[in-house]
């Protein structure tokens, strides 16, 4: 088994860096291209990019964007916002990106995803739920339009069905743990990762190295992704670009 792999991920919002709680109150904390030359010089295994009002404002990805991402990236760099063709999809790996990160679009047309697999190579087509809990039961629901819609999908069974379509990997991204920095949703991250074989990674909650080292040893997920923890430092979330060093990483991963 490949190891866990740890992922910065970056929203982006008109051109710069924020960070949100659940979905809201987005803070500026910089511009992308900085942050991705400090993460190059501290040798981060992958890196992801949302633009997080692309498809909400029916917007194509940015292009422009994405290429002085890739240029600047030394490590693979995967991009989601925006995308509903296979042009689209097409252009974002062209330009330098390793995964396109899909949600929308493939929720709507299903049939996409083998389209876009076929085109790209299935281990560049990332599935993205956004999930939170509705109702007084706690039921787990996908949402997409950066978390104002709600699709009336269970996110189990739409990972099981992007799986047989083609998806080479899954994320699970909590909206109700977004930006807490309480710990990941355990129980959320179970029930998915027990219905399907490909990659999975994870993301939403995170606010500590242990919370990451929680997430690889209880659920063997492939990819353990967070933003707070690498943009922030300290109580008060002083702006810091961050990234465990070699040592902690090869304690969270053994």
């Amino acid at each position: 088994m490949l190891r866990s792999r740890i992922i910065p991920c970056l929203l982006v919002r008109n051109k710069g860096l924020v960070k949100t709680v659940q979905f809201k109150d987005s803070k500026y904390v910089g511009d992308p291209i900085n942050a991705v030359k400090i993460f190059n010089e501290k040798e981060v295994d992958e890196l992801m990019v949302l633009d997080i009002d692309a498809t909400k404002e029916n917007r194509k990805p940015d292009f422009k964007m994405i290429q002085n991402l890739a240029n600047e990236s030394r490590m693979p760099l995967c991009y989601g916002g925006g995308v509903k063709t296979v042009e689209d999809a097409k252009q974002i790996i062209h330009l330098g990106a390793e995964k396109v990160a899909l949600s929308s679009s493939i929720i709507n047309n299903p049939d996409l995803i083998a389209d876009i697999a076929a085109a790209v190579g299935v281990q560049s087509v990332i599935a993205v739920l956004d999930v939170k809990k509705k109702g007084l039961f706690g039921k787990y629901q996908v949402y997409t339009h950066n978390g104002t819609k709600a699709t009336g999908k269970d996110p189990k069974e739409l990972a099981m069905k992007f799986e047989k379509l083609g998806v080479g990997e899954i994320v699970i991204n909590s909206i109700d743990n977004d930006g807490m920095m309480k710990g990941y949703d355990h129980k959320l991250i179970d029930v998915v990762r027990s219905c399907i074989n490909i990659p999975m990674t994870v993301l939403g909650g995170a606010g500590s190295l242990n919370h990451i080292r929680e997430m690889i040893k209880k659920h063997k997920v492939i990819g353990v992704a967070a933003g707070s923890i690498f943009v922030f430092k300290g109580k008060y979330k002083a702006v810091l670009i961050n990234y465990p060093n070699r040592k902690e990483i090869k304690e969270l991963l053994n």
